[in-house]
Protein backbone atom coordinates (compact mmCIF):
# COMPACT_ATOMS: atom_id res chain seq x y z
CA UNK A 1 0.00 0.00 0.00
CA UNK A 2 1.24 3.50 -0.87
CA UNK A 3 1.12 6.63 1.04
CA UNK A 4 -1.33 7.74 -1.10
CA UNK A 5 -4.04 4.95 -0.49
CA UNK A 6 -2.67 5.33 3.50
CA UNK A 7 -4.21 8.92 3.62
CA UNK A 8 -6.91 7.99 1.77
CA UNK A 9 -8.45 5.96 3.71
CA UNK A 10 -7.38 7.87 6.73
CA UNK A 11 -8.90 11.38 5.19
CA UNK A 12 -12.24 9.56 4.74
CA UNK A 13 -12.44 7.74 7.98
CA UNK A 14 -11.72 11.58 9.48
CA UNK A 15 -14.19 12.45 7.10
CA UNK A 16 -16.99 10.39 8.40
CA UNK A 17 -16.85 10.39 11.93
CA UNK A 18 -14.46 13.39 13.77
CA UNK A 19 -15.32 12.44 16.69
CA UNK A 20 -13.34 9.34 16.65
CA UNK A 21 -9.99 8.47 19.41
CA UNK A 22 -6.68 7.70 17.97
CA UNK A 23 -7.25 4.83 19.45
CA UNK A 24 -10.81 4.12 17.77
CA UNK A 25 -9.77 5.98 14.38
CA UNK A 26 -6.28 3.06 14.62
CA UNK A 27 -8.79 0.63 14.78
CA UNK A 28 -11.17 1.70 12.34
CA UNK A 29 -8.25 1.71 8.87
CA UNK A 30 -6.73 -0.97 10.44
CA UNK A 31 -3.41 0.52 11.47
CA UNK A 32 -1.34 0.64 14.82
CA UNK A 33 -1.22 3.92 16.96
CA UNK A 34 1.97 4.22 15.82
CA UNK A 35 1.21 4.17 12.22
CA UNK A 36 -1.58 6.49 12.64
CA UNK A 37 0.19 8.87 14.05
CA UNK A 38 2.63 8.93 11.40
CA UNK A 39 -0.15 9.57 9.15
CA UNK A 40 -1.45 12.40 10.66
CA UNK A 41 1.73 14.06 11.71
CA UNK A 42 2.20 13.73 7.81
CA UNK A 43 -1.30 14.89 6.83
CA UNK A 44 -1.15 17.89 9.47
CA UNK A 45 2.03 18.87 7.78
CA UNK A 46 0.93 18.95 4.24
CA UNK A 47 -2.45 20.87 6.04
CA UNK A 48 -4.23 18.71 5.29
CA UNK A 49 -6.17 17.61 8.64
CA UNK A 50 -6.40 20.03 12.05
CA UNK A 51 -5.51 18.56 15.19
CA UNK A 52 -6.62 20.33 18.04
CA UNK A 53 -5.73 19.13 21.82
CA UNK A 54 -8.56 19.46 24.79
CA UNK A 55 -9.08 17.97 27.68
CA UNK A 56 -11.86 15.64 29.88
CA UNK A 57 -13.14 15.37 32.63
CA UNK A 58 -12.51 11.97 33.00
CA UNK A 59 -12.24 9.71 36.25
CA UNK A 60 -9.83 7.69 35.52
CA UNK A 61 -7.05 10.21 34.34
CA UNK A 62 -8.19 14.04 34.46
CA UNK A 63 -4.83 14.90 33.01
CA UNK A 64 -5.14 13.28 29.92
CA UNK A 65 -5.11 15.31 26.52
CA UNK A 66 -7.54 14.13 23.92
CA UNK A 67 -7.25 15.55 19.94
CA UNK A 68 -10.16 16.24 17.44
CA UNK A 69 -8.79 15.53 14.03
CA UNK A 70 -10.74 17.20 11.59
CA UNK A 71 -10.29 17.99 7.80
CA UNK A 72 -9.36 21.33 6.76
CA UNK A 73 -10.82 22.95 3.00
CA UNK A 74 -7.27 21.61 2.04
CA UNK A 75 -7.95 17.83 3.29
CA UNK A 76 -11.30 18.32 1.97
CA UNK A 77 -9.80 18.93 -1.57
CA UNK A 78 -7.51 16.53 -1.36
CA UNK A 79 -9.73 13.57 0.22
CA UNK A 80 -12.14 14.06 -3.28
CA UNK A 81 -8.90 14.00 -6.05
CA UNK A 82 -7.78 10.63 -4.00
CA UNK A 83 -11.26 9.25 -3.86
CA UNK A 84 -11.03 9.67 -7.87
CA UNK A 85 -8.02 8.14 -8.02
CA UNK A 86 -9.09 5.22 -6.22
CA UNK A 87 -12.48 4.85 -8.07
CA UNK A 88 -10.67 5.42 -11.80
CA UNK A 89 -8.36 2.68 -10.56
CA UNK A 90 -10.98 0.65 -8.86
CA UNK A 91 -12.74 0.84 -12.79
CA UNK A 92 -9.17 -0.32 -14.36
CA UNK A 93 -8.76 -3.42 -12.09
CA UNK A 94 -12.29 -4.17 -13.27
CA UNK A 95 -12.29 -4.48 -16.41
CA UNK A 96 -8.99 -5.77 -16.76
CA UNK A 97 -10.66 -8.67 -14.60
CA UNK A 98 -13.93 -8.54 -16.61
CA UNK A 99 -11.13 -9.22 -19.81
CA UNK A 100 -9.55 -11.78 -18.15
CA UNK A 101 -12.89 -13.92 -17.58
CA UNK A 102 -13.86 -13.44 -21.20
CA UNK A 103 -10.78 -14.70 -22.12
CA UNK A 104 -10.59 -17.80 -20.27
CA UNK A 105 -14.18 -18.75 -21.29
CA UNK A 106 -13.15 -18.56 -24.99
Amino acid sequence: MDDQEKYFKVLRKIGRNDNLTQRELAKEVGYSLGKLNYCLRALQEKGFVKIKHFKRNLRRNPNKINYLYSLTTKGLSEKTKLTLNFMKKKMHEYDELKKELNDLKK
